[in-house]
């Protein structure tokens, strides 16, 4: 809209399809339209606490000013809120908060939000100023004279390599959370854009920050391929427990009276009750399955499952009541797992959801390659250590529509750039590393699938930098991951050619990319000795158990700069400032 000629690219057949679109619960905005105290420095406030003090101030503060105006956008986009019943726009609670901010569209705000933004991509696209590439996966940045000028990309049907070049290059390309392969995320969920940019010299910033959401559908078997999110909305009204004795984890819930029944959050955090922030939420289930307290059917020898219940809350309102509030996610868990959550407690427990971690930005999304810009969970900037519920599609938004286009704006108005073409030797140089790697990858032919690699990468990150990470634990999986990586180029088989449709070829791209990610976070996470947020070390916790942060030493966002093929990565640090916030214990006792 500000005149500029854009080349959009993703690798979904519709930009429609972007994994935006599960996103269920809500986004928030300090609105106060409860008159409930809310208000922009409490939002900041909530974040950065949230976030156990590992984000940058300024990022946060901005975030809680345009997140009004954000839902004045949608709104202005046609997107349907949920309102009350006279009309105005209804909000709900999240975790770590204990106000009512989060705008909702029922358990798909986030498709609703997408559409709106795939209206006005449209309208672009129609007036010619936006060009849109669909089935098309980047797989190198060009960078020209230490700028970022372009990229290469693939023709995910015709296997066709392209160069774009361009004066500014923006990457919204989502989170790595696929690295642990069982995640919420969808299947193609990936982070070779991040991970080409970040071995062209961009910065990765704090990549051990991963983000377990505690109300996913447990792991059924061996069989699985990808996990499915519940809403953290469900904890509004739904309420989390277990038995309180091993031996009746084997009986109908509904048959277990309440003063057998342990609402372990509720007793352990009584100012938030359910409403914990994630991380804590999801390592208590953790702790009350590791005591042999968890329900449903065991996968191995362990029950991984605690009890959501909704019985109090269809006694209270009604089942038509929670029907409207809930009723698409209900009606998804009854499909997945056969059993009706309004007759008997839906079964949960947590899984790989967000990533935190990202490229390294500075206050105008700027990478640390001039003219590579990066939005959304692809950055570091907002989150911290841990992100609120409903706080992603704030930020995906908030950089998207109120941040890039002025700061892009500035940085191209120190231009003109010179103009460069295809035969320009960076281009050459980047084209040429782009089809070696396909042709080495295609002519391995070794004995062992993508997907095979892929799992046991998964099960290594998920056993030792999961919720749970030890010293001992890290430097043993970075080496099983290097081991692993070094069979993948010896023993992978990609079946296929490079010049059609081929989604053996795209995975083993991205799984190749995977292998050397898995090793960057479990070496962030060995480096950092202290928990915070999602970055649980067993070596640093309070009695209680609790995240014991380490302020003196770690109070900093851990950059890291790639180190070249064998060699090791380097450490940047940005010390983080509080001017406004007092460093202190975070507590939801």
């Amino acid at each position: 809209e500000a005149g500029y000629n854009v080349k959009s690219f993703c690798y979904q057949d519709s930009p429609r399809r972007a994994h935006s679109i599960a996103a269920q619960g809500g986004i928030n905005a300090a609105k106060n339209y409860k008159g409930d105290g809310d208000s922009t420095h409490r939002l900041f406030y909530d974040t950065v606490k949230g976030g156990d003090y590992r984000s940058r101030e300024t990022n946060v503060y901005r975030l809680a000013e345009v997140s009004v105006d954000i839902i004045d956008q949608c709104v202005a986009q046609g997107v349907p809120f949920a309102r009350e019943y006279g009309g105005l726009l209804d909000n709900r609670s999240f975790g770590g908060v204990q106000v009512s901010r989060t705008f909702y569209a029922r358990g798909q705000t986030g498709q609703q939000l997408l559409i709106g933004a795939y209206q006005a991509l449209e309208r672009q696209i129609g007036a010619g100023t936006v060009k849109m590439y669909s089935r098309h996966e980047m797989l190198e940045l060009i960078v020209v004279d230490g700028k970022a000028r372009g990229i290469i990309a693939r023709d995910m049907v015709t296997g066709e390599i392209e160069t774009h070049l361009a004066d500014a290059v923006v990457l919204a390309t989502g989170g790595y959370g696929n690295v642990y392969f069982l995640s919420t995320n969808a299947m193609g969920c990936n982070v070779t854009a991040n991970w080409r940019a970040h071995r062209k010299g961009a910065y990765f910033a704090n990549p051990c920050y991963t983000q377990i959401h505690p109300t996913c559908i447990p792991v059924s078997g061996e069989h699985q391929s990808k996990l499915t999110l519940m809403s953290e909305s469900l904890r509004n009204d739904g309420r989390i427990w277990v038995p309180k004795r091993r031996e009746d984890c084997d009986k109908d819930p509904r048959e277990i009276p309440d003063e057998d029944r342990d609402y372990y959050l509720e007793r352990i955090y009584p100012s938030f009750g359910n409403l914990v922030p994630r991380d804590i939420a999801s390592r208590q289930a953790k702790n009350v399955c590791d005591d042999g307290r968890g329900v449903g059917p065991k996968v191995g020898d362990f029950r991984r499952g605690v009890y959501l219940d909704f019985r109090d809350a269809i006694d209270r309102l009604g089942e038509d009541a929670v029907r409207a509030k809930y009723g698409n996610l209900f009606d998804m868990y009854r499909q997945i797992t056969g059993e009706d959550p309004y007759k008997v407690p839906m079964r949960i427990y947590p899984a790989v959801h967000y990533t935190m971690g990202g490229l390294w930005v500075d206050y105008d999304l700027q990478s640390s390659i001039p003219g590579l810009f990066v939005a959304g969970e692809a950055n570091f900037s907002d989150h911290g250590a841990n992100r609120l519920g409903a706080s992603a599609l704030m930020q995906g938004l908030a950089d998207g529509y109120f941040v890039l286009p002025n700061t892009i704006r500035d940085y191209l108005s120190h231009g003109p750039y010179e103009p460069i073409s295809d035969s320009h030797p960076a281009v050459v140089e980047a084209r040429d590393s782009v089809e070696g790697r396909i042709h080495m990858l295609l002519s391995i032919n070794g004995e062992r699938s993508v997907d095979a690699f892929h799992k046991e990468l998964g099960n290594i990150m998920w056993e030792y930098c999961g919720m749970e990470r030890t010293e001992e634990g890290l430097r043993k999986a970075i080496d099983l991951i290097r081991s692993l990586r070094e069979e993948f180029w010896r023993n992978v088989r990609v079946l296929g050619a490079a010049d059609t449709l081929n989604q053996s070829l795209e995975k083993a791209g991205r799984v190749a990319d995977f292998l050397e990610l898995g090793e960057l976070m479990c070496i962030d996470a060995l480096h950092r000795r202290e928990s915070c947020g999602g970055h649980f070390r067993a070596e640093s916790q309070t009695e209680d158990g609790e995240a014991l942060r380490n302020d003196d030493e770690f109070a900093y966002v851990g950059a890291w700069e790639w180190g070249g093929e064998g060699g090791s990565p380097v450490l940047h640090k940005e010390d983080l400032q509080y001017e406004f916030i007092e460093l202190k214990q975070r507590s939801y006792k």
